[in-house]
């Protein structure tokens, strides 16, 4: 069924080939840089490989350490090299099939390679760069089930986690239990290049705060951003704690962001602009007045990666289109004193969107129990 889906998309990307003028699509992966693209067309997951794509031929270009791996992983003809570059083998096939179009991704394609190989070539080279992209922003059935089985992963581990958070417990000791009770629930692992968000007390304020030895304080609440991965695909969650004590200021953002998250999300729907979804939620910050304190957009795509289009900001020139994974995360920060977000992840539908990582945040008490309240989990041990 897997190889099944692969062909599909290659069979996509062919039109999209043949729409642009190409007689052939080369996809480079250089150290894991770009492996999510070559991953979504070809089914191959190694750091290193190029793939060919023409009008009758799928070729997967790797070296020896993968043999074994991506006979399993991909249905491409599979060529495996030693004693030559990888750019190298494709100027020589490139003149040889005499190719007259090739495209390629020049954002993900250094510039010495450009120079040092391609232009050496006889082709014309055409920036693809949209290509996969435009093709993996649409999640079919299997990558939705992904992104939820990534989110009730998610979910039981943070239950698991918030069960062992104390006064006392560093930031980085909280992230180490959260992801140990990720893989122990069947998550692949956490993100796939990034450390958790987990920062405490004063250090809420920074959005993207990794977690540091600082050890989880009485009245502290905690921000937690993280996520499972399963086949590749990754969810994204944010949730805030309180030790001991809830303070009446984050009572009172905690309320302002669950309102403004669930207002959002009402509005998600095919058709609808990135930037009117965040000028939804942002209104609703604006009039409990903290329209200064709201940093960054409301949500992005997500999917093989954590961050794909289309963006939900001020900025967005994104329409949501049936099939689009975004997230809703609208936060307020205050320096010197710390800041909470709430994040979750949905899938835009014709009727609207349907949540992928909970069924409401009345179901998030019946999951958490009654010690749960808006948008903060007390912890009291």
């Amino acid at each position: 069924m897997e190889f099944e889906r692969i062909r599909g998309r290659v069979e996509k990307l062919r039109r999209l080939m043949e729409e642009n003028g190409m007689d052939a699509f080369v996809l480079f992966v250089f150290e894991r840089l770009n492996s999510e693209s070559c991953h979504y067309i070809s089914g191959f997951r190694g750091s290193s490989a190029v793939v060919v794509i023409d009008g009758w031929r799928e070729l997967l270009v790797t070296d020896g350490r993968y043999r074994t791996q991506a006979t399993q992983q991909s249905p491409f003809e599979l060529s495996t090299l030693t004693g030559i570059p990888l750019p190298e083998f494709v100027v020589k096939l490139v003149n040889e099939q005499g190719y007259q179009c090739v495209g390629f991704e020049s954002e993900k394609v250094f510039h010495s390679i450009v120079e040092g190989y391609l232009r050496k070539t006889r082709t014309e080279w055409k920036d693809a760069s949209s290509l996969v992209p435009f093709l993996r922003r649409t999640k079919d059935a299997s990558e939705v089930d992904a992104i939820r089985r990534a989110g009730l992963i998610a979910r039981r581990a943070y239950g698991k986690a918030l069960e062992q958070a104390r006064e006392g417990m560093t930031e980085a000791e909280f992230e180490g239990i959260l992801l140990r009770e990720i893989k122990a629930a069947g998550g692949e692992k956490g993100w796939a290049h990034d450390d958790f968000v987990v920062v405490s007390g004063e250090r809420g304020a920074l959005c993207h705060g990794r977690a540091t030895q600082r050890p989880f304080a009485v009245g502290d609440t905690v921000t937690v951003d993280y996520g499972a991965m399963v086949d590749g695909y990754m969810c994204d969650v944010t949730r805030n704690f309180a030790i001991g004590r809830v303070q009446p200021r984050a009572l009172e953002i905690g309320q302002t962001l669950v309102k403004a998250y669930q207002a959002a999300a009402a509005a998600l729907r095919p058709g609808a602009l990135g930037k009117d979804i965040d000028a939804v939620a942002r209104k609703v910050i604006a009039e409990a007045g903290f329209e200064e304190n709201f940093l960054h957009g409301l949500g992005h795509g997500l999917g093989l990666e954590i961050h794909e289009p289309p963006r939900l900001s001020l900025l967005s020139k994104d329409v949501l289109q049936v099939g689009d994974v975004v997230t809703i995360e609208p936060g307020i920060y205050i320096e010197g004193w710390g800041g909470l977000r709430v994040e979750d992840d949905y899938l835009v539908t014709e009727q609207g969107a349907s949540p992928l990582t909970h069924n409401g945040f009345a179901d998030e008490e019946q999951f958490y129990g009654p010690s749960r309240w808006s948008g903060v989990e007390l912890i009291t041990r």
